[in-house]
């Protein structure tokens, strides 16, 4: 290693320790430790282009340690991905930086997926890997690979204690992803101290088992080294790649070197100064770096700039020679709008039917208007009745394949979905029974959080499960995702409203949408859907001017509202129904509107929901009553758990009498 190399990582080493001692904050004993691998994978071995931080074809590299952020952070600035500034380094972790605590996707040019919670980069990494194999077996022609890169990522101990990473890599082995290759950062040292207090397993040949090629690097500082493991890992064509390296966490300050003080913590004045001094590093200056290693740096960025304009040429070729996928894949990488959806796409009939059948009928039709729309089940598509008729499955000899087996892994199912969704040129859901909402609710709220549009379809939406008793019977979980911001849960009452939960679920932009769907019959309700897409609209208005009561209602309590309308009217007592099918949406409206379909003068109101109460009193007010189920479930056939828990017509008559 030349003086120019090693002071170029230890530049990365510097500034990463000079970001958490200014924020008195952070993680500095990872970076200090794999500052020589993610140098030397950036500078030698990546397709990456930091002033085309979008590349379409670039290699992909995500760290999984969103903890060791800093080293991320310093890495980018000193290639001059997205103008981040030496100022931007020292506001690490104050309000409104580029340098937030963890890496976060769309907030800093160069992240490419929010990480934090441990492991969720490896599973986003899969789908990532996933996605390009996709796109390449359906795009790539002879001589034209426009889809030929890889995708790295980053992790320690910790990501590979986290179930979800085993979830994701066994999947990665069963399909072949040979374009994935993971950086095992291995230091042994958690939080609490060595990881032998928790962690004893030969991690390698669990790898093996999944199916990886396994390959191992003594010393993270020995870049020849790391270098050629990553070659080799690049030339294996059939299986992904598990690189460990074997680091020192806080290597280079001699009093924390090795030690758990190192993780989580700044080093404090003496240490650093010792570190600066042990590293040989030229200046006592917090943030100094000199032009010859920024020169370094450019230099590496301007020779990658050859393989972009290498590839736009490819590209301008490939497009003459066949347009007809060129302008597929301009179509798949823009946004979809309510224009590209056809007339007959809202058009499901006037059948009465389980929303779960019918939002089936919705995913044919879904597959011919968006022919990059690939998705999957956690081993439940022939329930969720989520499988793409006549489009593929994806395997490992059949990568062109829309719809994924999963297998039972409701939580790397959506991580790595979302992994698919950041690469870009495909559209994805994921499908699951609503009450395993809660395994897929942590990457759910990364969903969220990045400002993804990705599509859940939650199927068995509430005790009409029936006899699968309490654990299969959602109470709580529609609470729990309305209550996470920037997510939209649209819970429809009968064919129109599905067909409008998909319209909202692909159009939108920025916001993950969860179709939640009934597994018993519902009836036809509504001749026009389109108020659903304002979260909450008059269904079947009082013939009164101003109606005597509301009843509000959402899925399959709907058609119960309706119903009791009918037997409220016959007594004289003139209500309105209410369809909410997403409270989300209804919150975004204006006041005028709001007030429209809930007049404040009308206090008599009562919700109907089988679910948890929780959500319903900003609407029915403190002189209105909610119908819901605040207990867990029970065993039996559906029409007796609707009756025991009160979702009836008598009861909603009896409780609206009552007020």
């Amino acid at each position: 290693m030349n003086n120019e190399v090693k002071n170029a990582i230890n530049a990365l080493r510097v500034l990463s320790v000079d970001q958490v001692e200014a924020a008195n904050s952070g993680h500095p004993g990872m970076p200090m430790g794999a500052a020589p691998v993610i140098y030397e994978l950036y500078a030698n071995h990546m397709q990456h282009v930091p002033s085309r931080p979008d590349w379409k074809n670039r290699d992909r590299f995500v760290l999984s340690a969103g903890h060791g952020s800093a080293l991320l952070y310093s890495l980018l600035h000193l290639y001059g991905y997205g103008e981040l500034s030496v100022e931007d380094l020292k506001a690490f972790r104050q309000l409104d930086a580029k340098t937030p605590g963890h890496p976060e996707y769309g907030h800093t040019v160069g992240v490419e997926a929010t990480t934090g919670p441990l492991g969720a980069g490896m599973a986003m990494a899969v789908g990532m890997a996933m996605a390009e194999k996709h796109l390449a077996a359906r795009f790539n022609k002879p001589g034209y690979e426009i889809v030929d890169h890889h995708t790295f990522v980053m992790g320690g101990d910790g990501c590979l204690m986290e179930g979800i990473s085993s979830e994701a890599f066994s999947l990665a082995g069963t399909l072949g992803l040979n374009k994935l290759i993971v950086l095992y950062d291995s230091n042994n040292i958690t939080i609490e101290g060595k990881t032998d207090i928790a962690f004893t397993e030969d991690v390698s040949k669990r790898m093996e088992a999944f199916g990886f090629q396994v390959l191992h690097v003594d010393d993270a500082n020995d870049i020849e080294a790391v270098g050629k493991a990553i070659e080799s890992a690049k030339a294996d064509t059939t299986r992904p790649s598990f690189i460990e390296i074997k680091s020192v966490i806080g290597y280079g300050a001699p009093a924390v070197e090795g030690n758990p003080a190192a993780h989580g913590a700044a080093l404090g004045a003496e240490n650093v100064a010792a570190m600066r001094k042990n590293l040989g590093w030229p200046s006592d200056v917090p943030f100094e770096v000199g032009a010859d290693v920024y020169a370094h740096y450019k230099a590496i960025a301007d020779e990658n700039m050859k393989g972009f304009d290498e590839w736009s040429i490819l590209f301008d070729r490939y497009a003459k020679a066949y347009p007809e996928e060129a302008a597929l894949w301009q179509e798949a990488h823009r946004p979809i709008t309510m224009a590209d959806l056809p007339e007959d796409f809202f058009d499901l009939g006037t059948e009465s039917a389980a929303t779960r059948a019918l939002g089936g009928k919705m995913i044919q039709k879904v597959k011919d208007v968006v022919p990059l729309m690939v998705g999957g089940s956690a081993d439940l598509a022939p329930s969720n009745k989520s499988f793409m008729d006549g489009a593929g499955v994806f395997s490992k000899d059949t990568p062109e394949g829309r719809n994924i087996h999963y297998g039972v892994r409701e939580l790397a199912m959506t991580a790595i979905a979302n992994g698919m969704l950041l690469h870009g040129g495909l559209r994805t859901f994921a499908a699951t029974f609503f009450v395993f909402s809660d395994y897929i609710k942590p990457m759910a709220r990364l969903s969220s959080l990045m400002e993804i549009p990705q599509i859940f379809v939650l199927t068995h939406d509430s005790i009409g499960v029936g006899e699968d008793g309490p654990t299969h019977e959602p109470i709580e979980q529609l609470s729990m995702l309305r209550a996470m911001p920037n997510f939209n849960v649209f819970r429809p009452a009968d064919a129109t409203e599905t067909a409008y939960g998909w319209a909202l679920a692909l159009t939108s932009q920025k916001t993950p949408t969860a179709l939640v769907l009934s597994r018993q019959g519902l009836p036809y309700l509504t001749k026009s859907g389109e108020g659903a897409l304002r979260g909450a609209y008059v269904l079947s208005d009082s013939e009164k001017e101003v109606p005597d009561g509301i009843l509000l209602a959402s899925g399959s309590e709907v058609g119960l509202a309706m119903d009791a309308q009918k037997v409220l009217r016959e007594a004289g007592e003139d209500v309105r129904v209410v369809s909410v099918p997403c409270m989300d949406l209804f919150e975004q409206q204006d006041a005028a509107y709001k007030e429209a379909v809930l007049p404040p003068a009308v206090t008599k109101r009562i919700s109907i929901e089988a679910g948890a109460t929780l959500p319903w009193g900003r609407y029915v007010g403190l002189a209105g009553k909610s119908i819901g189920i605040d207990t867990f479930g029970a065993s039996a056939p559906a029409s007796a758990l609707f009756k025991r828990f009160g979702l009836t017509v008598d009861n909603v008559v009896a409780t609206y009498r009552s007020l």
